[in-house]
């Protein structure tokens, strides 16, 4: 049988989703992110589960899209597929953690930033890569511009630059940057809050979200698959995976 590239598990009230896909840096492949919205309709349907924990295995968090199958030939399923899933996390009735100690790239600060609460630890590292791939970060804006603070968005985005958790924490990215203690604090808080109290509560947090999702969803998808599928990009894509600068590089 084939691994499972997302594992599921339930202690004391708290499902964890680990991303464990090392081959491709835990990429958000079609088969990752099928496993995730599994792994979230798992935990939102068992009574006795309160919370989400996302974390990974491995160094790596999550590298963004896969670019493997992002050069193929429907540039549109990658952003739809990663719209839907991002809309799972914040609409999912139970609120999501997100525990990282690695590095965070691209789309993966999208399912970042659709989840309520994320502790990022000391390893943990940042950046907006897309504008140095001919892209830019479209979709993944849908749970981050109602949340970042503007500057810190503005600056992050244009350089695709790396920045650590305390930067991230001071945007809006994550919640706050600690150890495991901390995430542990979370959860233990949360496990004192009632299921009814936690769903009508994180509707009131995700309303500006869920708003953006509904009014700019096919229009963000719609920029990203034409991004995807433009010879600029698919040129940046190609030099990153052949290890090389692009052709615009100065």
């Amino acid at each position: 049988m084939t691994e499972p590239l997302v594992h599921y598990s339930v202690d004391r009230a708290v499902a964890t989703l680990t991303l464990d896909s090392p081959a491709n840096r835990n990429a958000l492949s079609t088969r990752m992110v099928a496993e995730l919205e599994e792994g979230l309709e798992r935990a939102g349907a068992d009574p006795d589960v309160r919370a989400v924990v996302l974390t990974h295995a491995g160094k790596v968090f999550c590298s963004g899209a896969d670019l493997k199958e992002a050069t193929g030939a429907d540039p549109a399923s990658g952003p739809r597929n990663l719209v839907k899933l991002m809309r799972a996390v914040v609409e999912l009735p139970k609120p999501v953690l997100a525990w990282i100690q690695g590095p965070v790239r691209a789309g993966g600060l999208g399912l970042v930033g659709s989840c309520d609460l994320a502790v990022a630890g000391p390893a943990a590292t940042f950046a907006f890569t897309e504008v140095r791939l001919g892209l830019a970060p479209a979709v993944i804006s849908l749970p981050l511009l109602p949340r970042l603070e503007p500057q810190g968005v503005a600056h992050w985005y244009l350089t695709g630059a790396t920045f650590g958790a305390a930067e991230a924490a001071r945007i809006g990215l994550v919640t706050a940057a600690g150890m495991a203690g901390l995430v542990e604090k979370y959860l233990d808080d949360l496990r004192q809050a009632s299921p009814q109290g936690l769903a009508e509560t994180k509707r009131l947090v995700t309303a500006e979200v869920r708003r953006c999702f509904e009014r700019d969803g096919e229009a963000m998808i719609a920029q990203s698959s034409r991004l995807f599928g433009s010879p600029e990009a698919q040129e940046g894509m190609r030099a990153f995976l052949e290890r090389r600068p692009p052709s615009w590089a100065r």
